[in-house]
C-alpha cells in the first residue's frame, strides 16, 4: 500500500486524547508495516496549543501550507464548539479534498460548521448530540453509535471513540490481524462496531436511588438468563408491576424491558468475543432461550448475526 498521510488539526481547547489517540493507532500500524503512515499535525499559524487539560502540544507546520492530507483529523473539545472563522475555512476548502475527512468527539462541530456534514448522517459525543442537531438541523444525528460513516466522512463518539474508528480504517488498510495486534498492544477493546451504543446499559441508565431498585439492577446485571419479565422485577421489589415500572423509568432514565434487553446483548457480545462457548450456549446463558431470538436481537441492534459479530471481533488466537 502506498504511504498515506495523516493529518491532525490542532487548536487551543483541543481534546488531547482526541489526537493522540487516534495517532497512536496509526503510529502502531506504520511500526508494524513500515512506510504505511506519515503523521503530521498543523495549527493556524503553526503555533503551540493548549488543551483542555492544560497540556501544550506543538504543531509541525502551519495549516496555510500543510500539504492536503490523504486523511485529516478533526479533534474535538471545548475550542471545537466555538471554532476560530479561519479554522473553519481552512477545513471548509481542504476537507473535501481528503480521501476521509475523519473527526473525533465535537470536531463534528467544526465539519457541520464547514457545511461539510449537511444532508450526511453524523455522531458526536453523547452530551452534545442535542446541540448540534439544533445548530445544524440540515445534518442527521445519530446519538446511539460509536462512529459512523457516510461516503468519505466519518465522525466518531466521545474520546476514546476516536480510536475505535482508527483502528477501523486501519484494519479497512492493512487487514484484521493488524488492527488487532495494535488494540492489543494499547491494551483497549479489540474493536468496538461502529454501530455499538456509545455506552453500556449500566452506564446510560442512571442508578436507581432507592435500594430495592438498585437491587434489581444488580440481580439483571448478574442474572440474565432468569425470568426478567416486569412482574418477577416488581415481585423482587416488592411493589406492583404498574408501580415497579413508573419508579424503574423515573429513577433510571429507561424502561425494565430497555434495561434488560440492553444487558443481555452485552452480555451475549462479551461471550462471543471472549469465550468459546457455542451459539446455542450463549443465547440460553443470555436469557434469549433459543440462538434465533439471539439473532434477532444482534440484527435489530446491531445490523449484524452473533456469527458474524464473533468473526469480525474475536480474535483468532488468544493473547
Amino acid at each position: 500500500m502506498a504511504q498515506r498521510t495523516v493529518l491532525a488539526v490542532l487548536f487551543d481547547g483541543v481534546q488531547s486524547l482526541d489526537v493522540t489517540g487516534p495517532v497512536e493507532v496509526f503510529a502502531g500500524a506504520d511500526l508494524h508495516s513500515p512506510g504505511t503512515y506519515r503523521i503530521r499535525t498543523a495549527a493556524l499559524d503553526g503555533r503551540p496549543v493548549r488543551t483542555t487539560s492544560g497540556l501544550t502540544l506543538v504543531p509541525d507546520e502551519s495549516l496555510d501550507t500543510a500539504r492536503d492530507p490523504d486523511i485529516l483529523l478533526v479533534p474535538g473539545g471545548t475550542g471545537s464548539l466555538r471554532p476560530e472563522p479561519r479554522l473553519v475555512d481552512w477545513v471548509r476548502e481542504h476537507g473535501p479534498r481528503a480521501t476521509r475527512l475523519v473527526s473525533v468527539c465535537t470536531g463534528a462541530a467544526v465539519l457541520a460548521a464547514a457545511g461539510l456534514l449537511d444532508g450526511r448522517r453524523a455522531t458526536t459525543h453523547w452530551a452534545y448530540c442535542d446541540r448540534l442537531a439544533r445548530d445544524h438541523p440540515a445534518v442527521e444525528i445519530d446519538p446511539d453509535p460509536v462512529y459512523v460513516r457516510d461516503g468519505h466522512i466519518a465522525t466518531s463518539a466521545g474520546v476514546t471513540a476516536g480510536i475505535d474508528l482508527a483502528l477501523a480504517l486501519v484494519e479497512e488498510d492493512l487487514g484484521r490481524d493488524v488492527a488487532l495486534t495494535i488494540a492489543r498492544h494499547l491494551v483497549v477493546f479489540l474493536r468496538r462496531p461502529g454501530n455499538q451504543a456509545q455506552f453500556s446499559a449500566q452506564l446510560a441508565a442512571q442508578t436507581a436511588h432507592r435500594e430495592p431498585l438498585r437491587d434489581v439492577q444488580r440481580h439483571i446485571a448478574e442474572r440474565p438468563d432468569a425470568d426478567l419479565s416486569v412482574t418477577a422485577l416488581a415481585a423482587r421489589a416488592r411493589l406492583s408491576p404498574r408501580h415497579f415500572a413508573r419508579a424503574f423509568r423515573a429513577e433510571t432514565g429507561m424502561t425494565p424491558g430497555r434495561y434488560v434487553d440492553r444487558v443481555r446483548l452485552e452480555h451475549a457480545r462479551r461471550l462471543l468475543e471472549d469465550t468459546s462457548d457455542g451459539i446455542e450456549e450463549i443465547s440460553r446463558t443470555s436469557g434469549y432461550g433459543t440462538p434465533e431470538a439471539m439473532r434477532r436481537a444482534f440484527v435489530k441492534a446491531l445490523g449484524t448475526s452473533p456469527a458474524e459479530y464473533r468473526r469480525r471481533f474475536r480474535p483468532a488466537t488468544t493473547p
